[in-house]
């Protein structure tokens, strides 16, 4: 049973960690190159804001929100 555990270490360690430890070594070397994956990950989420953004105006131009205050059953 203590196989099973290192082989599970073992896998986490040196196979799925290994990506993230060279980005650690990159930073060392390029901060910008290191941090790109973020600001890749920040600009998909500015921009799905900026979609969710623009369909709640459309939804608020066109009136087919109840802003009632009692607009939920259990009100």
């Amino acid at each position: 049973m203590k196989d099973f555990f290192y082989a599970i270490q073992d896998l986490f360690v040196n196979v799925l960690f290994a990506p993230l430890d060279a980005l650690a070594d990159l930073e060392l070397e390029n901060w910008f190159l290191a941090n790109a994956f973020s600001w890749i990950f920040i600009l998909i989420g500015m921009g799905f804001f900026v979609y969710w953004m623009l369909q709640l105006k459309s939804f608020n131009d066109n009136n087919e929100e109840d802003k009632s205050i009692s607009s939920h059953s259990f009100l």
